[in-house]
């Protein structure tokens, strides 16, 4: 009996793999980029499971680039140091005391403990910034507030990805995990919001997904039920007619970008969720909102 229910378990498991061949058919050779934030870089269970992910997507074929924030540390770090965390529209101001430590906190610190846990999965990753082979060229951000233009110190808005670096490590059985922080033509180094990051790299690479793991389970109708499908025009309808409002506005408008900047598919997906990046990638309804040209 024990070994007949053995059998019916492991017959189970052969299905659900037979089950995701045509979608590792699909991705196979592909560029899927994934800006890793939010509670999956907080909480250790999902931590764990984001990274298993990104491992076994190498392992299957795919390219899986990383872009990772790193508010919390930042924020933890500036406390550390007495220097005062200042937001305008939502993005930290950034004097030159702030760009220091951002910059030595997502580089040294985030990056490289993210790094340290692919490989412990299997994965052989290398941590990057934009700055490294002028990977992410920038100029200095402004932001309007009250009908003025404000600076924001040395917030970096993305000019230009280079991608020679990133393909020479994707192509071959490396992971790339990348710090947003890049340079001006001077050299002068940029803290950059990650999803605009992970939006330019994506767009930069005509990658295959691009993959938004957030703490909302994804784009919302007007009845409250998550749409799990969306094209182009019906996310401008919602935006225009006021279903998609507040905070969502600037989060579809960066996936709108990155469609119409090359990106194939634009997955808005709830990290809080383990293996949700499997789950999103090898289901049919998956379990966020993907918007498509």
């Amino acid at each position: 009996m024990e070994n007949t229910e053995k059998m019916t378990e492991f017959i189970k498991k052969a299905g659900i793999l037979v089950e995701a061949l045509p979608y590792i058919q699909k991705i196979s050779g592909k560029t899927i980029v994934i800006k890793y934030g939010g509670n999956a870089m907080v909480n250790e269970e999902l931590k764990q499971s984001v990274m298993e992910d990104i491992t076994l997507l190498k392992y299957i074929g795919a390219q899986p680039i990383v872009v990772h924030g790193g508010g919390p540390d930042i924020t933890a770090a500036l406390k550390t140091y007495n220097v005062e965390s200042r937001f305008i529209n939502g993005l930290r101001y950034t004097d030159a005391d702030t760009m220091a430590v951002a910059q030595m906190v997502l580089v040294g610190k985030t990056n490289k403990a993210i790094v340290s846990s692919l490989n412990a999965k299997g994965g052989k990753a290398i941590g990057l910034c934009g700055i490294d082979g002028g990977i992410i060229q920038c100029r200095k951000k402004t932001t309007v507030v009250d009908g003025k233009e404000q600076e924001l110190g040395y917030v970096g808005d993305v000019v230009s990805v280079d991608t020679h670096v990133l393909n020479l490590i994707a192509d071959d059985q490396f992971i790339p995990v990348i710090a947003p922080i890049g340079t001006d033509a001077e050299g002068q180094s940029y803290n950059i919001n990650a999803d605009t990051a992970a939006s330019a790299v994506a767009a930069a690479l005509g990658a295959e997904k691009l993959m938004f793991l957030t703490d909302i389970e994804g784009v919302f109708d007007k009845d409250g039920h998550v749409i799990y499908e969306m094209s182009r025009a019906a996310a401008d309808e919602m935006i225009e007619n006021g279903t998609i409002s507040g905070g969502m506005i600037p989060k579809v408008q960066g996936c709108l970008d990155a469609i119409e900047s090359g990106v194939s598919h634009v997955h808005i997906i709830d990290g809080r969720v383990p293996h949700c990046l499997l789950l999103e990638i090898f289901t049919d309804t998956g379990i966020g909102t993907m918007i498509t040209r």
